[in-house]
């Protein structure tokens, strides 16, 4: 049990420690991954915002250097003097685009109606739609315009510059698309990615997410996957962060941050749609993969287990080692009183060592040592006790009838002298005394003869039922003795009782001495009661008074050889009962108060096993006290 309990309690704290050391470093890893990842995602975001600011300056650039040029100087005083002579100028902004690398270009007059666009030349004549943006943006700042073409809107880098003055300036609009090559000019590490999302409504669309690594979402990371951080951008206008689960395969996660990408906010409209600046025109992704991570876990948690599993052997070594060094001594120590309990006060418990367990081990040898020598002493006490109890018993029984022999026989020695017929009748009644004070005497001896040879029982199938209605049909006519007060006999007796295996002569023999005290304790009548009861694993006996009752005193003293409550008797006739009743392997007990009444209550074993043990336990008892 307490290797058990050692083990036990290794085993629990090395697999504690192992765990508590395992989510330690991992509660470590993955902070550290996640400041790396933030830091990582600042440098590209830096990155982004460079080359945003990079290729804004290149719009920028060209755009002033195309509202320099004398083609739009021309274009701007023509269309000052005569603005009806707009249309001369419909394919200047497609041919200036060419030259100029621009992807979009437009010229607008002071009203914000389209004199030229590269893009989308049927807009010609119509106004555009962020004019008034458009009016006020810096000359020398680029921004994000989402640009309205033919078929479809794409999210452009834009700069606008004014040419001339008055009422019929024009505007220079041009741009660059912010799609895959733009994002593939990012230097971006090997485990990380950048998307974007062109906004174009309040719900998420796949079509408008641009991945420079697949062109197209593809079947095994779907945008879909995407929609609900996109959704929550949109919805709460602020930048967010997500894990990503492309599959059951933790390893493919992805931990995206998205960044809301604005454009121009209309004149006094900025703290009406975001309190940030403009629209949110688009969202910037910006993807790590948690593979590394995941491994670096996996890896931390196999070692943890290969730690806790070596920890276990560690322990069961460890606990074995200990348990031959502490408990194999107190199991000694155990298996020793074990040894005591039983009755073997010589066991010794061997010393090794000057530690606290041989200490121990010295304190018990030394205490069953003293226990023999106190045993043998309280044995020889017991003796000379016993010897003395019997010597004093024996002097008060054999006294009472030696006096009337003294007597018988000084009467005729002084009859002797007298007249022969005087002598004649003396001796007739002298005859008649000493034979029955001799008499007395056998009887006696013959009492306690009969108590130092009790027979062991010859146990058989015996009705308890029909012993008791034995016992009671036997002192019938006693009990209904004509001068003396009748004593009424109750059976009250359990018919389901199944016989046990008894001695039926001795227990016959203890419950009539047990019937003949119940008598003499009621001298004035009463009721004697018989029962009958039992379990599963005994069958009990009461025979039950209604006399005088004892004290507790004499209850606890009453089975004690030679002791009497009577003023004429051996004390013998209980001894005799609990001699019986232990040969069968079971116990006799006394319940009483005084005038209220005594019970004895005799428990039998129903097991034969019970029966032989107790057979045995009440021989040791008889030799014993017969030595």
């Amino acid at each position: 049990m307490i290797r058990r309990k050692l083990l036990a309690v290794f085993a629990l704290t090395i697999c504690v420690s192992v765990a508590a050391v395992a989510g330690l470093v991992l509660a470590l890893t993955r902070r550290a991954f996640e400041k790396s990842e933030d830091q990582r995602t600042a440098a590209l975001l830096a990155q982004f915002q460079r080359e945003f600011n990079r290729q804004g300056e290149e719009v920028v650039r060209r755009v002033q250097t195309i509202a320099a040029s004398e083609q739009i100087t021309r274009m701007e005083t023509a269309i000052d003097r005569a603005p009806s002579d707009a249309a001369a100028y419909f394919d200047l902004a497609r041919s200036l685009a060419e030259n100029y690398q621009l992807d979009f270009l437009e010229f607008v007059d002071g009203r914000g109606i389209i004199i030229s666009s590269a893009q989308w030349p049927a807009k010609f004549g119509y106004l555009e739609n962020a004019f008034d943006v458009l009016a006020t943006a810096g000359q020398q700042q680029a921004f994000l315009k989402l640009e309205e073409m033919q078929d479809s809107s794409t999210l452009g880098l834009f700069a606008a510059h004014a040419v001339g003055a008055g009422e019929h300036k024009v505007y220079a609009i041009g741009g660059r698309r912010l799609d895959k090559n733009f994002l593939t000019a990012l230097d971006l590490p090997a485990d990380m990615r950048a998307l974007l999302y062109q906004n174009r409504g309040d719900h998420f669309s796949a079509d408008m997410l641009l991945d420079p690594s697949s062109g197209t979402a593809d079947t095994a990371h779907p945008a879909e996957k995407l929609a609900p951080l996109i959704d929550a951008v949109l919805r709460y206008q602020q930048e967010m962060t997500g894990v990503i689960q492309w599959s059951s395969n933790r390893a493919e996660d992805e931990v995206f941050h998205a960044i809301p990408l604005r454009g121009l906010a209309k004149a006094g409209s900025a703290k009406d749609e975001t309190d940030k600046g403009g629209p949110l025109l688009g969202i910037l992704l910006i993807g790590h993969s948690r593979q590394s991570y995941v491994e670096l876990k996996s890896r931390i948690g196999a070692s943890a287990l290969l730690v806790g599993g070596g920890g276990i052997v560690l322990a069961i070594l460890f606990s074995s080692w200990v348990a031959a060094r502490v408990t194999r001594p107190v199991e000694q120590l155990a298996r020793a009183a074990q040894e005591v309990a039983q009755g073997n006060w010589d066991a010794r418990v061997e010393m090794r060592g000057h530690d606290e367990l041989s200490q121990l081990a010295e304190s018990f040898n030394r205490m069953t040592s003293q226990l023999l020598e106190q045993k043998e002493r309280l044995v020889q006490a017991e003796r000379v006790a016993a010897w003395r109890e019997l010597a004093r018993r024996l002097a008060h029984e054999l006294k009472n009838p030696l006096f009337p022999l003294q007597l018988t026989v000084e009467n005729l020695i002084r009859a002797r002298s007298q007249s022969p017929q005087q002598f004649d009748e003396m001796f007739q009644e002298s005859s008649r005394t000493l034979l029955s004070e001799i008499a007395n005497l056998k009887a006696i001896i013959g009492r306690f003869s009969e108590f130092s040879k009790m027979p062991h029982p010859q146990l058989q199938p015996v009705p308890l039922n029909d012993l008791l209605r034995g016992v009671a049909q036997l002192h019938q006519a006693q009990l209904e003795a004509p001068g003396r007060p009748p004593i009424a006999c109750r059976l009250q007796l359990d018919e389901t009782l199944d016989p046990i295996m008894a001695d039926p002569e001795l227990l016959h023999r203890a419950v009539s001495n047990l019937v003949l005290n119940a008598m003499d304790a009621m001298p004035n009548g009463g009721t004697l009661t018989l029962r009958s009861r039992g379990d599963n694993s005994k069958a009990i006996i009461e025979v039950a008074d209604t006399g005088s009752g004892l004290t507790r005193e004499e209850c606890e003293r009453i089975f004690t050889p030679y002791y009497t409550s009577k003023q004429h008797g051996t004390g013998l006739g209980l001894a005799i009962v609990q001699s019986v009743v232990s040969d069968h392997g079971g116990r006799i007990s006394v319940q009483s108060q005084p005038e209220k009444g005594t019970t004895f209550v005799i428990e039998l074993p129903r097991s034969i096993e019970g029966l032989s043990e107790g057979a045995s336990v009440g021989s040791d008892v008889q030799n014993g006290g017969s030595k």
